[in-house]
């Protein structure tokens, strides 16, 4: 039986996060089969091969791509997208690269404003703010990554290692992964012990978690084939209640 909006907002309550196969994220947030199958997920899944390096490795590597862009969702409208604006992180959410504002190139408009993005958004946007309870006007920014592997360097899609974003959700999907092995998603909640650990494997599985309470990050990846590249592709949306 596929969960409700409730099911999963209920959940994330009781232990900070959800784990969506793909199966599942697409009938819950693409309920007419319209934005997340066929040539509207073809195209967004292609975009991640344009994205741009980036270039604010504190580690000095050169194994991600990424585009950026902000969202700004009033309570009970529409969710808009905002001006092109840096990317902020407190040093202590990432001691690696926060601590200064990151520009990084702006994800295209038939990307950012298209069905598949929009839906993913609304339909976070649906459970997150009935996990908290209330309809709040989010600040959301929306992260394209790709994290490349090859024969003599890993991929590191948390350089950082496990963190918190220094916001209130976070959504993260995988768009799809190539040649890679690792990437490896493990999880801390505050308050319990042990961690719990899954991956992301087909496009569309998906997490969603709540950024006060969960410590999250993903072991590097490494090609299977030593003769190809690889890479794991990755949106990410959180959501931040406005300061």
């Amino acid at each position: 039986m596929m969960r409700t909006r409730e099911d999963i907002a209920r959940t994330i309550r009781q232990d900070g996060y959800v784990s969506l196969p793909a199966a599942e994220t697409r009938r819950f947030f693409d309920s007419d089969g319209t934005a997340l199958g066929g040539e509207p997920w073809r195209a967004f899944a292609e975009s991640w091969g344009d994205l741009r390096p980036d270039t604010y490795m504190a580690d000095g590597g050169r194994y991600r791509q990424r585009r950026h862009a902000t969202y700004a969702a009033t309570p009970g409208g529409e969710i808009l997208r905002g001006a092109h604006r840096p990317h902020f992180q407190a040093l202590q959410h990432n001691p690696l690269n926060g601590g200064l504002e990151r520009w990084f190139e702006p994800v295209a408009a038939q990307v950012g404003d298209g069905a598949p993005m929009m839906r993913l958004l609304a339909g976070a946007r649906e459970v997150f703010e009935a996990s908290c309870g209330e309809a709040v006007p989010w600040h959301i920014e929306a992260h394209q990554f790709r994290i490349e592997a090859r024969p003599d360097a890993v991929g590191k899609p948390t350089p950082e290692g496990m963190h918190r974003d220094g916001v209130a959700f976070v959504l993260v999907t995988l768009i799809g992964r190539e040649n890679v092995a690792g990437g490896v998603t493990g999880i801390r909640v505050d308050g319990r012990d042990g961690e719990a650990s899954f991956t992301l494997e087909e496009p569309l599985d998906t997490v969603l978690l709540d950024d006060t309470r969960v410590w999250h990050g993903v072991t590097p990846i490494s090609p299977i084939d030593p003769a190809r590249p690889g890479h794991r592709d990755v949106l990410v949306l959180t959501f931040a209640r406005p300061r």
